[in-house]
């Protein structure tokens, strides 16, 4: 029941504002074919921001028992140029909503 209360909660002040704009930004990545791992990532982080309240993130190392594509030196490039790209302006809308929630 309180899980429900907090994801309710959430929702309505700030997390589905910010579940769009980790779907958006993954629409976008998905435009290119290089951008396809990094859109399908916005897509989970999405699902955690809508709902957060009793879920867990698990890393994919834990899952696959190897390593992937994504831990590896051309994925650190990647990661640099989603940084860039969109990683900062989403933690730019969060940090803002943490602020607008904070002097509420």
């Amino acid at each position: 029941m309180l899980r429900f209360l907090g994801n309710l909660l959430w929702l309505i002040f700030g997390g589905l504002l910010m579940g769009l704009a980790w779907w958006l930004i993954g629409l976008v990545a998905f435009i290119t074919i290089i951008g396809i791992p990094w859109g399908r990532s916005c897509f989970v982080i999405g699902q955690f921001t809508f709902l957060p309240f009793g879920r867990e993130a698990v890393s994919r190392s834990v899952i696959t028992g190897k390593e992937d594509l994504g831990t590896g030196a051309l994925g650190l490039l990647g990661n640099i140029i989603w940084f860039i790209l969109a990683g900062f302006w989403l933690a730019v809308g969060h940090i803002t909503l943490a602020l607008a929630l904070f002097i509420t």
